[in-house]
């Protein structure tokens, strides 16, 4: 059910009856203009009262569904009454950046020096944890600790939002209305199973909970009682924290022993439309050097080329994928990696990032899109996201023009296809 704006002319006849009298009076145009205002003001009351009762209507459909899946009568009290429509997670629901940030510039956030020295400080402290977590599921102590690192600041900043306010009002006014849901009725478990008292259930606005940010489906999945006291609390048990995060990775592929990749050094003439995963001795003989030591052994492995030609270049194997997994993002993958070996003390990326290109906008890559289509190289839709067939349009563009077809989007090669499309 949508949110229903029209209710609320009830308390029209009176504005308007005052507008009306006004008109007779001196200076009926700054009455006018008072009224006017005033009519605003009462419409926006109305709308929001309106709003609030049908949130209302649709939570206590969504309770009987709840009881009906299963949820306690205590479960659905505790944790959905007073539950409140939050406006504000509607409008970061619907917020999208103009500019599309560089990777760089995520990574001097992500794996900025501040952020180096408080992981290594929280592993000094969490050493015992780590290191067992790490015996247990085969997981690098420094992973677990940036992703924690990465996911919450090492639990400063997860967020203090009501996961259940968040979710509910996801799932009756968000864009993934039913995604919410889902993860609505999975948080009611949690708490129906004992993990968590419903007030303590906080997260992002988007219902990502705890130090690790799980949506509650992942919890249910992943989320591991590390403390041995019967409890999943990723809120406030760093044994659990570090469980659930190492347990997750395991089951996402994590293969013991192995580095998640390494910076490498590409031949002259490299082919950098591949996208296929290749075995090391593969990408060796194609001249794919190590930028130090050798190329680990990887029977899976692609290569990664975040900034173009013109930027580093990584191979990545299994673990990385695994983190990719966390989040499916390689700028967080390169993250989560990159700010591990600081933790543990190696060399961080040594090839130097593309700093004087300029971002596109979300505009700009509209834009891109559109006109590669107008080209002939079929993209898609125009979302404004450099997604793969974006990327793959784009790297058949740079091959036809002569260019290293490396799918990185520049405004030099929008300038270039405005005017191919002149």
């Amino acid at each position: 059910m949508s949110r229903n704006f029209s209710v609320g002319r009830p308390f029209r006849p009176l504005v308007c009856a005052s507008f009306i009298a006004a008109l007779s009076t001196p200076f009926a145009g700054s009455i006018a203009l008072a009224d006017s205002q005033l009519m605003t003001e009462v419409d926006a009351q109305a709308a929001t009262e309106v709003s609030y009762a049908n949130f209302q209507q649709w939570l206590q459909e969504f309770r009987q569904y709840a009881a009906n899946q299963g949820i306690s009568e205590a479960t659905l009290s505790s944790a959905l009454d007073g539950v409140r429509f939050r406006e504000r997670v509607i409008e970061l629901d619907g917020y999208q950046p103009e500019f599309v940030r560089p990777i760089w510039e995520y990574l001097d956030t992500a794996v900025s020096s501040t952020r180096v020295n408080t992981g290594r400080e929280k592993f000094a402290a969490h050493r015992d944890t780590a290191l067992q977590m790490q015996q247990r599921f085969g997981i690098p102590a420094e992973i677990i600790v940036a992703i924690w690192g990465i996911e919450s600041n090492y639990g400063s900043n997860f967020g203090d939002f009501s996961t259940l306010e968040s979710l509910a009002t996801l799932a009756y006014d968000g864009r993934r209305r039913d995604f919410a849901r889902g993860e609505l009725l999975a948080a009611l478990r949690i708490i129906d199973e004992g993990d968590i008292a419903a007030e303590q259930m906080k997260g992002s606005w988007a219902g990502a909970m705890g130090h690790t940010q799980f949506i509650p489906s992942s919890f249910e999945a992943y989320a591991v009682d590390g403390d041995g006291d019967g409890r999943r609390d990723i809120w406030g048990s760093i044994p659990d924290v570090m469980a659930s995060t190492a347990n997750y990775l395991d089951r996402a592929g994590w293969k013991a022993g192995q580095p998640w990749g390494v910076e490498v050094r590409l031949p002259e003439g490299f082919d950098y439309a591949q996208t296929e995963r290749l075995s090391s001795a593969e990408w060796r003989s194609q001249g794919v050097e190590a930028l130090q030591g050798e190329l680990p052994s990887f029977d899976s492995a692609a290569m990664v080329i975040p900034a173009g030609a013109e930027g580093p270049a990584f191979l990545a194997g299994a673990n990385f994928r695994a983190i990719l997994r966390y989040n499916n993002a390689t700028s967080y993958a390169l993250a989560v990696a990159t700010l591990g070996d600081a933790i543990a003390g190696r060399d961080g990326i040594q090839h130097a990032w593309p700093r004087d290109q300029q971002p596109l906008t979300r505009d700009d890559v509209q834009e891109l899109q559109r006109g590669l289509n107008r080209a002939g190289y079929s993209v898609g839709g125009a979302d404004g996201v450099m997604g793969p067939n974006t990327r793959q349009g784009l790297r058949n563009f740079q091959r036809d023009q002569g260019l290293i077809p490396d799918g990185f989007a520049t405004q030099a090669l929008l300038e270039q296809l405005r005017r191919r499309l002149e």
